[in-house]
């Protein structure tokens, strides 16, 4: 008979087959060198692509959640936080590829360290060079560095041993679920961006630590939207960003931040008009988007508008 499941990968899927294919290939890769039982589930956000049926035909996969209607990222995993069996679930999106180790590296850091609810680890580019994975979290102060340029202050990632943080990004992040369950899992009302700060913010309220786990490597094979796409994006992440300081500082807090983001935005904004290879619309709309957060249309809105054509589909 099977044992105890210890952990098990939730990975969320948006129109990403290609991706989830090869991230998936890394995970069966990870679990062959495990010496504890784990099971993978899938998330399929109302792909249209062919995602679901591929992940049902992949021999990592144990199951797949098809989803009818797009639904937000903090929806979805908690929805697998929920529905896991192990006692440890590791967060991955459908672009993260886990290198030979880092499951094994985020589990230990989690079982020698019983103070900690979750884990991150270091996230690189495709070409890799680390990526920014961990950070303070967001205040007046914050905003202040990096109005005054000294953005780099506020990144905790880099360097080498496992270390408390603030809060890790969830594109590869491990965590026990007693302490998720705890503080209520992931907040819906942040559809996509600042859902795991507000995650690492409340378990930090409750007690726990969160870690950054260097040894533990995954490539991020992020893929940056142009057009429309960029556009809401932009959006969703400035209106997601007020939501967060509004919730855990209140209002003024709020508005103190939007005018300091705003400002090296302005100043990126200018440079952009002199330097090759920089949009100035760009860095003008996140200008726009910071100041005036509810205006305009994020990525909830274009959910919204997948959904309703899928409804008039099936009327």
């Amino acid at each position: 008979m099977p044992g105890i499941t210890e952990l098990t990968f939730c990975i969320v899927n948006t129109n990403g087959r290609e991706l989830l294919l090869r991230g998936l290939d890394a995970v069966a890769r990870e679990r062959a060198a495990l010496p504890f039982e784990t099971e993978v589930l899938v998330l399929d956000n109302a792909s249209e692509d062919g995602s679901a049926e591929a992940a049902r035909a992949h021999p990592a996969v144990d199951e797949v959640v098809a989803l009818d209607r797009r639904t937000g990222k903090a929806a979805n995993d908690s929805t697998l936080l929920q529905r896991a069996r192990g006692r440890f679930a590791l967060l991955l999106n459908e672009d993260s590829e886990l290198r030979p180790g880092a499951t094994a590296a985020l589990h230990r850091a989690l079982t020698e360290h019983p103070e900690a609810a979750a884990a991150g680890a270091q996230l690189l580019r495709p070409d890799g060079t680390p990526q920014p994975c961990a950070w303070r979290f967001p205040t007046v102060g914050t905003a202040l560095r990096a109005a005054l340029l000294l953005h780099r202050r506020n990144v905790q990632s880099g360097g080498a041993g496992t270390r408390p943080v603030d809060w890790v990004q969830s594109a590869a992040m491990l965590v026990r679920r007693t302490a998720a369950e705890e503080v209520g899992w992931l907040d819906e009302r942040f559809f996509v961006y600042s859902d795991e700060v507000d995650f690492a913010r409340r378990l930090h309220d409750a007690g726990w630590s969160v870690l950054y786990v260097p040894e533990a490597v995954a490539v991020h094979h992020e893929q940056l939207a142009t057009g429309a796409g960029a556009e809401r994006r932009i959006v969703e992440f400035a209106r997601n960003r007020d939501l967060y300081m509004r919730k855990h500082h209140g209002p003024a807090a709020a508005l103190a931040v939007r005018w300091l983001t705003a400002i090296p935005y302005a100043l990126r904004t200018v440079a952009a008009l002199v330097l090759p290879g920089h949009d100035p619309r760009r860095y003008a709309r996140h200008v726009t988007a910071t100041l005036w957060p509810s205006r305009g249309e994020g990525i909830r809105e274009a959910a919204e508008a997948f959904n309703a054509r899928r409804d008039a589909a099936g009327a």
